[in-house]
């Protein structure tokens, strides 16, 4: 075990704690009627569909402006990207953007990107000091760039849940100021 390899592993975890619990502050304080809320008729959300299963909407090109997402979106957002890189992560196949369906409900979102904070840290805790774990070229976000390790992967999803959770946050905060 060098050193460096084990304060970037612990450096890792404890950012993606800290990311977690600032993210957790606004999981409990959200309202069932906080992720269907549009700020603006200019925005996405996730729509049921006559199945029954909620899905986003989308567009393969990304829209000038782009539309404000609800909290809705930006959930199952969340659970697209970060499942993605568990699949990746755990070698397995990669579910595709139309395979993510939304649960349908503010609680049982909650539920959800808690189940996957509990897969996100399995994943973490079976990294080892070894430097092959940590500098070993990531297979997701950047289809085994070799500029980019496993290190840097746990540090994009650091980074793409704190930007989700602040968007998060910031609309929570923006529906009950409109309420007030």
């Amino acid at each position: 075990m060098t050193t460096s390899t084990a304060s970037r592993l612990a450096l890792l975890r404890r950012q993606f704690d800290l990311t977690w619990s600032l993210f957790e502050y606004h999981l409990e304080r959200l309202e069932p009627e906080d992720f269907l809320w549009e700020p603006t008729a200019h925005c996405w959300t996730v729509r049921q569909g006559a199945d029954g299963l909620w899905l986003p909407d989308w567009a393969e090109t990304e829209p000038d402006p782009v539309p404000v997402p609800t909290i809705g979106w930006l959930s199952w957002h969340i659970d697209w990207w970060w499942s993605v890189t568990i699949d990746h992560a755990e070698g397995r196949g990669p579910r595709e953007r139309t395979d993510v369906s939304w649960p349908g409900d503010g609680k049982a979102a909650i539920e959800w990107l808690r189940g996957l904070r509990a897969e996100w840290t399995a994943v973490l805790d079976r990294l080892t000091e070894q430097d092959q774990d940590l500098d070993a070229v990531a297979p997701f976000p950047w289809d085994r760039d070799p500029e980019h390790t496993i290190a840097h992967m746990a540090a994009w999803v650091n980074a793409e849940l704190m930007k989700n959770a602040t968007e998060i946050g910031q609309l929570r905060l923006l529906r009950a100021a409109s309420a007030a």
